[in-house]
């Protein structure tokens, strides 16, 4: 069924902004491992950052028509998620596109499927996370839906959820407590810098892994 729906609530800009200073990684670790879309889905260019809410169209494979209305109904700040089918033998976004998303405030275009003009997008500096790249158009005749649940990468993803990606790949957050979120990603991230500094100094405080080693019937020798 073809069904455009117009509008859905977004997360506050507090909300965006208390996860947009977490990596992706982060926050994948501190929701349970949850939320992590497929790991072919990467940027065309390295070193771009997004974080906000999704608006989401479901376009038929070979077919782009609904990103043009989904383009044309987003607002500043969102990310546009698509579910292209999960076929990378098509390319039905490219540099025309993304200057349409830049236009309206769009900050991520995030697909299920390839795009192409890969030099274009890269100069453009507009982040795209894709299967890839493929030359090959496609056709703007076949109607889908926008602003309906779509599954991006094996990941459900509700219009409206905050999207996370980075050059590791591009995560939803699950936790609706996003102020609980946020103490857990700093409560790790603040883990990781002092382990780090330990190690820079040449310390490896790891006794609890040799415990679980020994549980498990490790046996050292020299």
């Amino acid at each position: 069924m073809a069904h455009v729906i117009r509008n859905f609530e977004r997360p506050s800009k507090a909300d965006i902004e208390a996860i947009s200073k977490f990596s992706p990684a982060t926050i994948h670790e501190a929701q349970g491992k949850l939320g992590a879309l497929d790991y072919r889905i990467k940027p065309i260019k390295p070193g771009l950052k997004i974080c906000g809410p999704a608006i989401t169209a479901k376009c038929h494979i070979g077919d782009n028509l609904m990103i043009f209305e989904a383009i044309n109904l987003a607002k500043p700040g969102d990310v546009l998620v698509i579910d292209g089918g999960d076929n990378p033998n098509q390319g039905g976004f490219g540099d025309v596109l993304a200057a349409a998303c830049i236009g309206k405030g769009i900050v991520g275009f995030v697909v299920s499927a390839a795009v192409r003009d890969g030099r274009g997008l890269r100069e453009i500096g507009f982040p795209v996370f894709s299967l890839g790249l493929c030359m090959k158009g496609t056709s703007k005749d076949t109607l889908g839906t926008i602003n309906h649940p779509v599954v991006v990468g094996g990941e459900l993803i509700t219009p409206g959820d905050i999207i996370s990606a980075d050059d590791d790949g591009v995560v939803v957050v699950r936790e609706k407590d996003v102020a609980r979120l946020v103490k857990a990603c700093q409560e790790r991230d603040d883990h990781e810098n002092h382990m780090m500094e330990l190690h820079r100094q040449g310390k490896m405080d790891i006794e609890d892994r040799y415990q679980m080693m020994r549980s498990k019937g490790c046996v050292w020798s020299d």
